[in-house]
C-alpha cells in the first residue's frame, strides 16, 4: 500500500462515517465538515451549505465516531440522524433562510395560527398559506411566519397534498422558537 493510501485508511478508521467509496479500491476521505456540507446540500438545495457559519463546532458518537450534532457559538445547529437525515434547529433554519432555495423547503402559516405553533402545537393544513415545492413526506420542514422560522417539524403531508387539503395535520412540530 501506498502512503496515501495509508492515510486515507487511518482517517476513515477515526472518522467511519467520513468517507465514501468510488469502487472497491479507491477511497476518497471526507473530512466532517465537507460531510455536513454535502448532506445539506443533498436535503435542503444545492449551495445551501454555504450559509453554514464558520467555525463550527462538531460533535461525534462515542461508539462509532460517526457525526452526531453541529454547534455554532455554544448554539445547537442540527443532528445528524441515524438514517441519514438531519434534524435542524429553528435558529440553524433562520441561517439558511438567506439562500432562495432552501425557501423551497419551508411553509408559510396564517396569523392566527403562528401563536399556537410558536407553543410547539401542530400545523394544520387549513392554515398553511404558502408552501415550498421541494416539501416531501418525512422531510423536515421549517414553518414560517411573516418571513421567519418559528418552528421546525416533520412534513405529514406533500407540497401538493397541503395545497388541495383543507383538513388534518400537515406538519408536526418538534422544535419551535418559545418551547
Amino acid at each position: 500500500m501506498s502512503a496515501a493510501r495509508d492515510t486515507i485508511v487511518r482517517m476513515c478508521r477515526q472518522h467511519p462515517g467520513s468517507h465514501k467509496y468510488v469502487n472497491h479500491n479507491h477511497l476518497i476521505a471526507l473530512d466532517p465538515v465537507t460531510k455536513i456540507r454535502h448532506t445539506i446540500d443533498a436535503l435542503f438545495g444545492e449551495a445551501v451549505s454555504r450559509h453554514l457559519p464558520t467555525p463550527i463546532r462538531i460533535g461525534f458518537s462515542k461508539k462509532n465516531n460517526r457525526i452526531r450534532s453541529v454547534h455554532y457559538d455554544d448554539v445547537l445547529l442540527c443532528t445528524f440522524r441515524i438514517d441519514g437525515g438531519v434534524a435542524i434547529t429553528p435558529a440553524f433554519a433562520e441561517m439558511l433562510l438567506k439562500s432562495r432555495r432552501f425557501r423551497h423547503n419551508c411553509v408559510e402559516v396564517t396569523d392566527e395560527a403562528a401563536p399556537f405553533i410558536l407553543q410547539g402545537r401542530s400545523v394544520f393544513a387549513k392554515h398553511v398559506v404558502w408552501c415550498g415545492n421541494n416539501v416531501m413526506i418525512g422531510d423536515d420542514t421549517p414553518v414560517l411566519h411573516n418571513g421567519r422560522v418559528i418552528a421546525v417539524g416533520r412534513a405529514v403531508l406533500s407540497a401538493p397534498m397541503m395545497r388541495q387539503l383543507d383538513k388534518g395535520v400537515a406538519i408536526r412540530v418538534r422544535d419551535s422558537l418559545k418551547r
